[in-house]
């Protein structure tokens, strides 16, 4: 009789996944390898067909943004926090299940939700560098020392960038124009904030400005890389997951949404990616250092979207300058 209810409920659960049916358009910053886990994960267990459209950040935006009077799109999934907040006007609020199993200290949007917990860190190259070589604060990625062997991506381009550049505005105020001059003179501007840490572990460069994520899978896979939490800071914040305001697929993109946050999805980024997770049942990857270990500072979303054009603009202009 047990095992009769049992397989009784795996079919009524199955029936109720599948009665869902249709779809959900995405658009998505996601790595490749990400999307293509979880995508089959979840048409498999909603019957929901997921439509989904991989561009950098920036791209994700403008292309919503375009389509703001006649969305095309139900979800933006996984990109900055400080982009979404930017444009949280074409985001429709939504209140997720379980929203009392997330972490207060990610609860920061406006119209957005936050996805995975993400830091700012730098990835060093151990062949290339000894310990007592390595650079310890933002400051120390201005040394002469470092000249084109920094990989970074562009902030005008990448959403974990720019928010890398209103980290050091954070900590130094309009003084951290003048820092962060100093450490792109010693960048080379990488095509994809993903391509950062493979180039440092490839030893191509010998430092990456990059997230924690990105840097741990190249040391837990045993690459000859070291990670460095700023000494001056380092910003801990959520990347963002976002309802379209509008979005033709509605009650698909809540299941969508729902289900992202869901524990065990949580719990596979954490092992996947090496991210941490949002929610306050779910522990952090396993071999990262403690929070507690880390200097972090609050990143204020609301200002870093409020003057998204006009850092950008000057970011482009002293890019300009420097030929990158």
């Amino acid at each position: 009789m047990k095992k009769f209810a049992v397989v009784a409920l795996c079919l009524l659960m199955a029936v109720s996944a599948w009665a869902a049916g249709g779809k959900v358009v995405v658009y998505t910053a996601h790595e490749e390898t990400i999307i293509n886990a979880l995508v089959p994960m979840f048409e498999k267990e909603t019957g929901i067909k997921v439509e989904y459209v991989k561009m950098a950040s920036g791209d994700v935006i403008k292309r919503a943004k375009a389509e703001a009077a006649r969305p095309q799109a139900d979800v933006i999934w996984s990109i900055g926090g400080e982009q979404l907040e930017a444009e949280s006007q074409i985001l429709a609020p939504y209140t997720p299940k379980e929203w009392d199993k997330i972490n207060p200290v990610y609860k920061v949007g406006t119209n957005w939700l936050p996805y995975t917990g993400i830091m700012n860190v730098f990835i060093v190259n151990t062949k290339m560098l000894t310990p007592d070589k390595y650079p310890k604060s933002w400051t120390d990625l201005m040394d002469a020392r470092f000249k084109k062997n920094i990989s970074s991506a562009r902030a005008d381009k990448s959403g974990s960038s720019y928010m890398q550049l209103c980290n050091v505005l954070s900590i130094y105020g309009d003084k951290g124009w003048d820092i962060y001059k100093g450490i792109m003179k010693n960048m080379v501007i990488s095509a994809s904030s993903g391509a950062v840490p493979k180039f440092v572990n490839d030893g191509e460069q010998a430092v990456g400005i990059t997230l924690e994520d990105n840097a741990f899978r190249y040391f837990a896979g045993g690459g000859p890389v070291a990670i460095v939490y700023p000494t001056d800071g380092t910003v801990a914040a959520p990347d963002g997951i976002a309802l379209l305001k509008g979005a033709p697929n509605l009650e698909n993109a809540k299941i969508f949404i729902d289900w992202c946050l869901s524990k065990p999805v949580q719990e596979y980024l954490v092992d996947a990616m090496a991210r941490r997770p949002v929610r306050i049942d779910c522990k952090d990857p396993k071999g990262l250092v403690p929070l507690s270990q880390v200097k972090t500072i609050p990143y204020d979303f609301g200002w870093a979207a409020k003057n998204k054009d006009a850092f950008v603009k000057k970011f482009v202009d002293i890019a300009m300058e420097l030929g990158l």
